[in-house]
C-alpha cells in the first residue's frame, strides 16, 4: 500500500474543512466527489443521503461522471443492501463481499453496471449511532484494475467526519420539521414578510449566494435582512437562530 504523501493530507485536510463547513449539501456532496478524484482514482461515483421516507432507501443523488439516475432505480436490486443499510460506518469494495464470477451474474450487476461500463467499484457507507446517513461509491470502468488499499484508507479516514456531519444536518432539519407554530415564531419577533423569507432559507442550511439568487435580491440586501433578524431576535450568528428556532414551542 502506496503512503500518504504531503499533498494527500492537505487535499484531506481541505475535504475534512468542506464537510464542516458547506452549509448547502448538495455543494457539499458535489465538492466531496470532486475533490476526492484529486486522492483516488475513479472513472464515475455517486453520493446518496438517506431517505426521507424509507429506513433502508436512498435518494438525494449527486454523481460525478455519469448522471447517476439508475441508482435509486436499481437499489432493491443491490446484493449490499444489508451492509449499506445496517447503520454502521465502513469501507469496502464490492469485490470483498463477492466473487467476480457470481456478481458478475447478478441482475444489479447486468442492470446497472454494464449499462455504465462500470466493473469494480468501492463503497463510503455512512452511519451514526445505528442510523444510516447515506453512501458514497466510486467507480472504475472495465479494463481498469481494482481499488487498493490505500484507497480503502483514504476513505476510511473521512467516514466518521462525514457520517457526523450527515447527522448534525439531520438533527437541525428534524428540530426545523418540528417547529409546528411557524407564523406564531414570525409574529412574536415581528418579522416581515421578506424577513420571514430569508428566515426559512438560512433554516434550510443555504448559503448567501443561493439564497440571494432564489430570492432575486442582492448580496448586500440579504445581508441587511439577516442583521434585521438577528437583532429582532437577539441573536448574533446562525447557529444561535438555529437554536432559538429549535427551542421555540
Amino acid at each position: 500500500m502506496s503512503e500518504l504523501e504531503t499533498n494527500d493530507w492537505i487535499v484531506i485536510n481541505n475535504i475534512i474543512y468542506d464537510i464542516y463547513t458547506i452549509k448547502n449539501i448538495e455543494e457539499m456532496q458535489r465538492k466531496f466527489l470532486e475533490h476526492l478524484m484529486s486522492i483516488v482514482e475513479y472513472d464515475a461515483g455517486d453520493f446518496c443521503l438517506a431517505s426521507k421516507e424509507s429506513v433502508a432507501g436512498i435518494d438525494s443523488v449527486v454523481a460525478y461522471g455519469y448522471d447517476g439516475r439508475d441508482v435509486i432505480k436499481y437499489d432493491d436490486l443491490d446484493y449490499s443492501r444489508d451492509i449499506m443499510y445496517s447503520g454502521r460506518s465502513l469501507v469496502y469494495r464490492e469485490s470483498d463481499i463477492m466473487s467476480e464470477k457470481k456478481r458478475m451474474n447478478t441482475d444489479y450487476y447486468k442492470l446497472f453496471y454494464e449499462t455504465n461500463n462500470f466493473h469494480y467499484s468501492i463503497q463510503l457507507i455512512l452511519g451514526y449511532e445505528g442510523q444510516f446517513m447515506g453512501v458514497v461509491t466510486l467507480y472504475r470502468l472495465k479494463g481498469k484494475p481494482d481499488f487498493d488499499y490505500y484507497d480503502i484508507f483514504v476513505l476510511d479516514i473521512l467516514k466518521d467526519h462525514m457520517s457526523y456531519s450527515l447527522n448534525q444536518r439531520r438533527s437541525i432539519q428534524n428540530d426545523i420539521s418540528a417547529l409546528t407554530d411557524v407564523e406564531g415564531f414570525i409574529q412574536k419577533y415581528s418579522l416581515t414578510k421578506r424577513e420571514s423569507e430569508v428566515l426559512m432559507h438560512i433554516l434550510s442550511r443555504q448559503d448567501n449566494v443561493i439564497i440571494s439568487e432564489e430570492l432575486s435580491i442582492s448580496l448586500n440586501t440579504l445581508k441587511k435582512h439577516e442583521r434585521n433578524i438577528y437583532q429582532k431576535c437577539n441573536v448574533s450568528s446562525r447557529m444561535q437562530l438555529f437554536k432559538l428556532v429549535s427551542s421555540y414551542q
